[in-house]
């Protein structure tokens, strides 16, 4: 039966047998599933991010943005989830669809490179900040970038006894 509403379910895990118009959702994953809502019993799985679907929530009732396009499935039903109500949208046709798949699929790897890139810039500036700190800690100094080097006591004495290099 063609659903026109949507109660959503905040669950930790996804449960193995979905219920016709329930949209299960885990925060915890960054995913929604739910059973098509034109009927044909297939499982709709979507997965959360700046890239794909974004979930908004307004008190009990939540939206899913963009549409649904369920172009992998015999129906190719498509339809937007909009405060829990089921708004059925037009089909579309295999060229509309084909470009709808690339520039999701270009949104996708957009996406993948730019955490990339956040990440390793947390490490190159987890690194950076190792490095410093143990410069700093060899030196005697902070880590701070142009902060005046000072040595050690230990270093000092070795230095004015002439064992060390004078800094």
């Amino acid at each position: 039966m063609k659903q026109t509403h949507l109660k959503p379910s905040f669950v930790e895990f996804i449960p193995d047998s979905l219920e016709d118009g329930v949209l299960y959702i885990s925060e915890r994953f960054r995913t929604c599933s739910h059973n098509c809502c034109c009927g044909c019993g297939e499982e709709v799985v979507l997965p959360l991010s700046s890239a794909e679907w974004q979930l908004s929530r307004d008190g009990d009732a939540v939206s899913i943005w963009p549409s649904v396009g369920n172009w992998n499935y015999a129906c190719q039903s498509h339809y937007v989830i909009r405060w829990n109500r089921v708004l059925w949208a037009g089909s579309m046709t295999a060229h509309q669809i084909k470009r709808v798949k690339q520039r999701d699929e270009a949104a996708l790897r957009a996406q993948v490179r730019s955490d990339n890139a956040a990440r390793n810039r947390e490490k190159l500036g987890d690194a950076n900040a190792v490095a410093q700190a143990s410069q700093a800690g060899k030196a005697g100094g902070d880590a701070r970038p142009g902060a005046p080097r000072r040595q050690t006591l230990w270093a000092r004495i070795l230095s004015l006894l002439g064992f060390g290099s004078n800094e």
